[in-house]
């Protein structure tokens, strides 16, 4: 396989440009950063396009095992130089993989709920530490199926991937409006919780044991005015000190595991985003 040494190499260049939003949009393609993230995307069967390997910093099992998973897949694989590598690598870690992937194209149609379905819904969630955090808490406390609103957020942003550890792909995940989540929720018949600093009922006291949405908005601007409907039920997490909110990826995983508590630790079976 001939190897990139050149960082004017038309594959290395577009692939760089994925760090921005703007251009993911227009390639329709998404950048994977990370041994973990690549193999859990192939695994989830996304299209993964392009890999790009610099085979002298593959020395991880979770790199050796993403390769293994790329030979099923169609993907073309791209040898690269360690400094063509540096170019595409996202942050400090250098694991001597970078995967170019089809956007996935979810929407609110494809989601197919399990019974107790527990779905959280997030709206303006623009850091992609947090929005990635939350999609961690969400996959570990077996939340079937995330709502993303708000125009800020940016579910494929190389960070959310990364700090969610590929979990944005395993799942069911879709962006969506405001107005077209709550139509969602209403048609599942969901019960609907939204944390609010200012709600009257604790958390532990809302009935999230069976089916429920949980609505958690930005530490800035909070939730909007749709979610201030007679059949959404505002919940609160007590705040003993003088700061007078949670981290929202910290307020979601208590209000994840608070679910999974009254569910007897048992979780739901997880949805499907993809027919």
């Amino acid at each position: 396989m001939q190897t990139i040494t050149s960082l004017q190499n038309q594959h290395v260049k577009d692939a760089a440009k994925l760090r921005e939003r703007r251009e993911r949009e227009k390639q329709g393609r998404l950048l994977i950063d990370g041994a973990r993230e690549l193999g859990r995307a192939l695994a989830a069967g996304i299209e993964v396009l392009d890999v790009f390997v610099c085979e002298s910093l593959c020395r991880s099992d979770e790199a050796k095992l993403a390769l293994g998973l790329i030979g099923p897949s169609r993907a073309r694989v791209l040898a690269v130089t360690p400094p063509v590598f540096a170019k595409l690598a996202y942050g400090d870690r250098a694991e001597g993989v970078v995967g170019v992937a089809k956007m996935p194209r979810r929407s609110l149609g494809d989601l197919r709920l399990p019974e107790r379905a527990l779905v959280a819904i997030v709206e303006g969630i623009e850091k992609p530490g947090n929005l990635g955090a939350i999609l961690r808490s969400a996959d570990a406390a077996g939340v079937s199926a995330l709502i993303a609103t708000g125009r800020g957020t940016d579910l494929y942003n190389p960070n959310v991937i990364r700090s969610s550890l590929g979990t944005v792909f395993t799942l069911p995940v879709v962006a969506a409006g405001v107005d077209d989540a709550l139509q969602f929720v209403r048609e599942q018949r969901l019960p609907v919780f939204a944390a609010r600093v200012d709600a009257a009922l604790l958390y532990t006291a809302a009935p999230l044991g069976e089916s429920a949405a949980i609505v958690l908005g930005s530490e800035t601007d909070g939730l909007s005015e749709a979610w201030q409907a007679d059949d959404v039920r505002p919940i609160k997490l007590p705040m003993l000190g003088v700061a007078d909110s949670l981290n929202v990826s910290a307020a979601a995983a208590v209000l994840f595991y608070e679910a999974l508590r009254q569910r007897g630790m048992r979780g739901t079976a997880t949805g499907d985003a993809r027919r």
